[in-house]
């Protein structure tokens, strides 16, 4: 059953308690590795029986020949300029997404609906063509290993996940123009790492969410890969955060909740963003703060959520 209803549907029931996320800090779960991942046309026009050759476009630069004629003569009026067609500029060919890297690393709370993360973003490279590796292993976070991916996906981390080498390793990969998707609890990892909060967008770290409820969601960009396929409003039952700052000054904010329509309580926000996206340092980051239940993860329009924040963060969508 998906976790998503358009206005008109009856919403989920509320849960009737929270899951007991903390930001504190626990122990660490042990990490592993796997792998997996797959392996112009032109117009015509009708014309006359009497029709003219076309006339070529001059190459940029080129002088018109003279009339067939008249040697060195031209009909043109004094003063006057031949127009010459612009040139055509090549345009790069578009980015392709090949590799993606889920890291998922928990020191503390760690999340149920990883493990069925994990395999939809499988799911989701198999059916489009890109690859999808695994790790819980921070020394994969090299200069080396680091520039396989086009994309770094942070899938429900928690906690201080990184040593110093991998955190200057990834922000090398970030300048290089590496993209960063963060899910859910990607939020509450590095609260100490000044540079992620701002990777996150404006230091909006989780700061805590009420108990599992129903709440309703506005799209302000209906437009972006990520939520073009999304009604404008619609309701979901998820683990609602609320955020320590307001990204909005740094970021372009995709979904905000309407506090109005779950109890919030004394977490409020008033403008209160739960996705969004920015270009920083060089790279692309992307995050959304749904993905708390297992559910979501077998529902269509938020793996299409993700894709398309996937795509965005390579650059393959614009």
């Amino acid at each position: 059953m998906g976790m998503l209803s358009e206005p008109g549907e009856p919403a989920p029931p509320a849960a009737s308690g929270s899951d007991g996320e903390s930001s504190s800090p626990g122990e660490a779960t042990p990490g592993g590795t796997d792998s997996s991942g797959p392996s112009a046309q032109g117009t015509g026009a009708q014309g006359s029986a009497a029709e003219q050759p076309a006339e070529l476009p001059l190459a940029a630069g080129a002088e018109p020949a003279p009339a067939a004629g008249s040697p060195g003569t031209s009909d043109e009026t004094p003063g006057e300029t031949a127009q010459m067609p612009p040139p055509v500029v090549a345009q790069p060919p578009p980015v392709r997404l090949q590799n993606v890297l889920v890291f998922t690393r928990t020191i503390g709370f760690r999340h149920d609906s990883i493990g069925p993360g994990v395999e939809a973003l499988r799911r989701l490279g198999q059916d489009n063509g890109f690859a999808v590796e695994q790790t819980e292993d921070p020394a994969d976070f090299s200069d080396e290993s680091l520039a396989r991916y086009d994309v770094v996906l942070w899938l429900s981390t928690d906690g201080d996940v990184l040593d110093e080498a991998g955190q200057q390793a990834f922000q090398r990969y970030i300048r290089a123009g590496g993209g960063w998707v963060g899910v859910h609890a990607a939020t509450a990892t590095e609260y100490g790492w000044a540079w992620y909060g701002q990777l996150i967008g404006g230091g909006a770290y989780f700061l805590g969410h009420p108990v599992i409820q129903s709440a309703r969601v506005q799209v302000e960009i209906t437009d972006h890969p990520s939520t073009q396929h999304l009604p404008q409003s619609f309701t979901v039952q998820d683990e609602l955060y609320s955020f320590r700052t307001n990204p909005r000054s740094s970021v372009r904010v995709l979904m905000t909740l309407d506090e109005s329509s779950y109890g919030v309580g004394d977490l409020a926000m008033g403008d209160h963003p739960i996705a969004w996206y920015h270009e920083f340092e060089g790279g692309r980051a992307w995050y959304t703060a749904l993905g708390h239940p297992i559910a979501w993860y077998s529902d269509a329009r938020f793996t299409q959520h993700l894709l398309g924040g996937i795509r965005w963060a390579a650059g393959a969508a614009p």
